[in-house]
């Protein structure tokens, strides 16, 4: 469809441009395509939510684990729910909500009320509490180059190397996060975990989630919430965790032809990217660790930051039961 108009949840009649819908194939045509979406009533509505003492934020870095986090979240506040067409309509997207149409104050199906953000900890509304999950830069670079290729960027059209060096450096929103999250870790309302130690160990994470949302766990629904969430069980189901409706909001404006699903759930397998980083790639993600998350920290690599957080006494015994 080249003319006319298209309505998408709270943006109502989008403008499509007259011209043929194609996917950029460099990474100039991609920024050039992303300056196009704004929706600052979306924002400014996340901005001002006023959060209760138990509402629970899932926060992460993009491609940190973040629709498996909410997940656990709700299967752990619902007693293993299935009942939803989107994890996005029962743990909306606070920045996103109002443009798909969901009010942040409105009733969730369960309680604690649950949100998403990539946003970082310091820039999340305060009074809550913020379940922080961070993953291996490596390992988020090969997912969101996957994510995007065929979506957002034309399939096969800008290799992994390019990918990085053209969006995911200048877009990567880890070294905010870690900047934000370091100086609260040991916070009573801040649990900060590990992707690959939620890989690793998944019923003592989600333990550990539980009692920090203070949800009774007992050993049927631990059984439960492991099982529905653990990446087999999910891409069975894994149109209740795609994200066309969202792309569907992003594309008119970046004029993107259409994709028929979206998904989010693919392996999972912790350093699946040293099978595909190349020694330039490295250089680029040391040279982002080193000018953010590795000056805050004092740390050399995201490997040693896991250990500090895996290994860390003070966080351990806030959430044992």
């Amino acid at each position: 469809m080249f003319g006319g108009t298209r309505v998408v949840a709270s943006l109502g009649e989008v403008p499509v441009v007259d011209e043929p819908l194609t996917r950029p194939t460099t990474c100039a045509q991609y920024w050039e395509r992303q300056g196009q979406f704004h929706d600052e009533e979306s924002f400014a509505a996340a901005r001002a939510y006023q959060p209760r003492a138990d509402d629970v934020f899932v926060v992460t870095p993009s491609k940190s684990g973040t629709t498996w986090t909410q997940q656990i979240v709700h299967q752990l506040r619902t007693g293993g729910s299935m009942d939803f067409d989107n994890i996005n309509d029962v743990v909306p997207w606070l920045e996103m909500a109002l443009l798909l149409g969901v009010h942040v104050d409105d009733p969730q199906v369960a309680d604690p009320r649950a949100f998403k953000t990539h946003s970082p900890l310091d820039q999340v509304p305060t009074g809550g509490r913020y379940v922080v999950v961070l993953r291996d830069p490596q390992d988020a670079l090969l997912s969101l180059h996957r994510f995007f290729d065929g979506s957002f960027i034309e399939a096969g059209a800008i290799d992994l190397e390019t990918f990085t060096s053209g969006i995911f450096v200048p877009k990567s929103d880890l070294n905010g996060h870690v900047a934000a999250v370091w100086p609260r870790r040991n916070d009573p309302d801040v649990l900060l975990l590990c992707y690959e130690d939620m890989k690793d160990d998944l019923p003592s994470a989600v333990r550990r989630i539980a009692t920090f949302i203070g949800i009774e766990l007992d050993d049927e629904l631990l059984d439960v919430v492991v099982r529905q969430s653990s990446i087999g069980f999910m891409k069975q189901h894994e149109e209740k965790f795609e994200d066309s409706l969202l792309f569907e909001a992003f594309r008119g404006p970046m004029r993107l032809p259409p994709v028929a699903q979206l998904s989010k759930v693919r392996t999972g397998r912790v350093g699946e990217s040293h099978e595909h980083v190349t020694d330039a790639i490295r250089r680029d993600l040391d040279e982002l660790w080193r000018a953010g998350a590795g000056a805050t920290t004092r740390l050399p690599s995201y490997a040693a930051l896991r250990a500090a957080i895996t290994n860390n006494p003070r966080s351990a015994e806030r959430t044992r039961p």
